[in-house]
């Protein structure tokens, strides 16, 4: 696989295959549940669901809970967390990075939770483009919000991670979109703690 950023070549290397080890377990599918449940009441109908930047499914595992009957698609670019996703016969896993993703469909919601931070600025245009068009009805994007876009270090790594308004960016450039409900999970939450991680559920007029 070749890429067309050094944020690719980051994660699905070995730093992608750490975080793997740092993050899984049955609390993290309990946050998600949680966290899913209020966004997902938000909606209506949603009987196909496309991840991108899916890891090890721990999203995914979640909503299959919530919407058992749901068709599951995952993008992800780490070979070891596709190999995961592939223990799961719920989803349908595509290995590739989100850059090289081409839908041969569309989904009745499509979303990222803790990816597009990661992603080389220069690309999110063409990123929030393929979830436009993947999404047949809803987009949701989990990220780090901030209202100007600013680069954090990230375990000793530039160029690793930013926040800004994914979601009003997506909005602007989208003009039938319309916001349909947002919301904050705070990582001292007493119950299901989440990485202060801000979402917005849009929807297509």
């Amino acid at each position: 696989m070749t890429y067309k950023t050094e944020q690719e070549k980051f994660w699905a290397g070995n730093f992608g295959m750490d975080y793997i080890d740092r993050n899984k377990g049955e609390e993290w599918v309990a946050s998600n549940i949680a966290l899913f449940s209020k966004i997902l009441e938000r909606t209506r109908s949603v009987s196909s669901v496309l991840e991108l930047g899916a890891n090890i499914g721990l999203n995914l595992q979640a909503i299959h809970s919530l919407l058992p009957n749901a068709s599951i698609t995952a993008v992800e670019i780490n070979k070891e967390a596709v190999k995961e996703l592939r223990n799961f016969d719920y989803i349908n896993a595509r290995h590739s990075s989100i850059l090289d993703f081409k839908p041969s469909g569309k989904w009745d919601l499509a979303f990222t939770k803790g990816v597009l931070i990661h992603l080389n600025p220069d690309v999110l245009p063409e990123t929030y483009d393929l979830l436009y068009k993947a999404s047949r009805r809803y987009i949701l994007v989990c990220e780090y919000y901030n209202p100007s876009p600013v680069e954090i270090t990230y375990r000793g790594h530039s160029g690793r991670l930013f926040k800004r308004d994914f979601a009003g960016e997506i909005l602007e450039r989208h003009g039938d979109l319309t916001l349909v409900d947002y919301g904050f999970s705070y990582h001292r939450d007493p119950n299901f703690p989440q990485g202060d991680i801000s979402w917005f559920l849009m929807e297509k007029s």
